[in-house]
């Protein structure tokens, strides 16, 4: 059983937001496999399916970033989920707007959903699929992934919703990380 799990923040306030890429990137993938979250629980939303015969479930913490575990962790040993076979999807600072990364395991990098999912799981050994925000020029950290893309970067991050797409086929379909990361880094 695999389990992709995308970061954001609940609600219309944050949407549209960087901080809510990882929700972005899910809803992208879902919307082209006509799939929906359906089911409300481990406080998240979520979807259980059976892709080329592999049982998948698609989760949005409805959290807030900073305590995601709290949703990750109750669901990943309800569904007794090695964190081998986890996928979390999540905003990335320290990259160009629309870079893809995949990382096998990791400290946390500072982002705080990812510290959560750590603390709550007990282990740094699950997958992250990074995508990049930029980091601010200007302003705050904390106003700066609260805000929306502008048109150009949004044209760029619909982009690499694609390959993220092509990500998660290949994460359900047994690809290792090592290949993920040969591949798509």
């Amino acid at each position: 059983m695999k389990l992709i799990v995308a970061l954001g923040n609940p609600g219309l306030k944050y949407e549209k937001t960087k901080h809510n890429t990882g929700f972005m990137a899910l809803d992208y993938y879902l919307k082209n496999h006509n799939l929906t979250l359906n089911r409300d629980k481990f406080d998240g939303l979520y979807a259980k399916e059976k892709i080329g015969g592999e049982d998948v479930i698609f989760l949005e913490p409805q959290t807030y970033m900073n305590e995601s575990g709290k949703s990750v962790a109750p669901m990943a040993n309800f569904f007794k989920i090695d964190p081998a076979d986890i996928l979390v999807i999540h905003d990335d600072m320290d990259m160009p707007v629309a870079k893809l990364r995949i990382r096998a395991g990791g400290k946390s990098g500072g982002h705080n959903g990812i510290k959560s999912i750590i603390a709550s799981l007990g282990t740094e050994k699950f997958n992250r699929l990074k995508i990049g925000i930029k980091h601010p020029d200007k302003q705050s950290v904390v106003s700066w992934v609260l805000t929306p893309f502008d048109a150009d970067q949004q044209a760029l991050l619909d982009q690499s919703f694609e390959t993220v797409d092509q990500v998660i086929d290949d994460f359900i379909a047994g690809k290792s990380a090592q290949y993920l990361m040969n591949r798509y880094n």
